[in-house]
């Protein structure tokens, strides 16, 4: 303790010194700590027994809790797929798409946007489409002309040449 309190530069004092007279028996004090490590021993191996047990426990006890938040991750992940099909199937019957344009719903998650996809196919759907075509395209309907005079013809009637 005398060491901690010392000023920081301030040499510690010496233990005190023996007198030369007196001697060590060597012999108890080797008893002694042999006698010190064998208890130290004993006490690491019951501390070694007690992590190793411990870390056991914490392992079964991880691999538990982690299995539980496995199934729970695989569970939220199928209501939220039968919570998207419902939802797709829902907007592609509100706004009577084909089973051909429903199937685009499939790839959008954000139900806004996927409103907004229905709704533009279902325009398209309902007939908004471009002109029908013509029956007479690409016959000649009884002209002698050629395909280049017809473009010809077109050409000077579009432009005025």
């Amino acid at each position: 303790m005398a060491d901690e309190t010392a000023p920081h530069g301030a040499e510690a004092p010496e233990a005190p010194i023996e007198p030369q007279n007196q001697e060590t028996d060597w012999k108890s004090e080797a008893r002694k700590w042999e006698n010190r490590a064998k208890e130290n021993l004993a006490r690491a191996s019951a501390n070694e027994n007690a992590a190793q047990r411990l870390s056991e426990i914490e392992e079964s006890q991880k691999s538990e809790s982690q299995k539980a938040s496995e199934a729970l991750a695989a569970a939220q992940k199928l209501a939220a797929e039968a919570e998207a099909k419902v939802l797709r199937r829902d907007v592609a019957l509100e706004h009577n798409l084909k089973s051909a344009d429903a199937s685009l719903l499939d790839s959008i998650t954000d139900e806004t946007a996927m409103r907004a996809l229905a709704a533009r196919l279902a325009v398209e759907d309902s007939g908004a489409r471009g002109p029908k075509p013509d029956r007479n395209q690409g016959t000649t309907g009884g002209s002698t002309a050629t395909t280049g005079d017809q473009f010809a013809q077109f050409f000077t009637t579009q432009v005025g040449g």
